[in-house]
């Protein structure tokens, strides 16, 4: 069993998020960078699957030479090797068909993804790789066992929750529940400094998309105090400021 784990280098949630060059930069200055949460899910999972010797966990990053302390990172959780495909990731499309290429000279038996990255929240890298590599794709999993060559997934839907069967190769992006994230020991972080990590040249991608400019969120306003027993005050603001009547 060959599993690849596809990894974000996403910025900790607590930096405060700045921009440069007329706003059409992401300012990097100062900010910690940290293995994407979900990802981790998606890595624990992996790795537990493979226990015992039952197969090997490749985890695969798309990233310049600054995101490698996030890749041994996830060596030292327990990954056996890793990848860094030597670009900086310019969009979710961009992303995909880097890690497809390298998939598809790889025979994996199965390519794990978290559910999102907590940066862009796209959700899309895992649908494209399925797409790219022609193999089922099953999104947003809480669940995923394997018998042999088949793979029972459940995620939820609206009302209840979806079992999926599926024989042969996949991708499937996790979300909580499929396995708590695992903390490196000591034992994990000596050995991730001795085990493999190979840097591939990023393939030629067209162009599809191109980020213009980035803007934060407005400031909240103040909140108004309405006294509990003058209602028609509350729902005149609520017609007449906030529109929502």
């Amino acid at each position: 069993m060959k599993i690849l784990v596809c990894i974000s280098n996403v910025p900790d949630t607590t930096t405060k998020i700045t921009f440069t060059d007329n706003n059409t930069q992401f300012n990097t200055a100062g900010v910690q960078y940290i293995l994407n949460p979900y990802d981790e899910i998606a890595l624990a999972r992996a790795i537990e699957l493979c226990e015992g010797g039952k197969g090997t966990v490749t985890v695969v990053n798309v990233g310049e030479s600054s995101t490698e302390p996030t890749i041994r990172k996830a060596l030292a959780i327990g990954a056996d090797d890793a990848v860094r495909i030597n670009a900086a990731p310019r969009d979710a499309w961009f992303v995909a068909s880097q890690i497809a290429a390298y998939a598809k000279e790889q025979n994996f038996d199965l390519i794990l993804t978290g559910r999102e990255s907590i940066d862009y929240n796209g959700a899309q890298v895992a649908a494209m790789v399925a797409e790219i590599l022609d193999v089922p794709s099953v999104s947003i999993i809480k669940k995923l066992d394997l018998d042999g060559t088949s793979a029972t997934l459940e995620r939820e839907i609206e009302g209840g929750k979806e079992v999926i069967s599926i024989d042969g190769a996949f991708v499937a992006s996790c979300a909580e529940g499929v396995a708590e994230p695992k903390i490196p020991n000591m034992r994990g972080i000596m050995s991730a400094r001795t085990k493999p990590l190979v840097v591939v040249e990023a393939q030629a991608v067209p162009e599809l998309s191109k980020i213009v400019s980035y803007e934060t969120p407005a400031p909240r306003g103040a909140v108004k105090q309405i006294p509990a027993d003058q209602p028609e005050q509350l729902i005149a603001l609520l017609h007449s400021e906030a529109k929502v009547i």
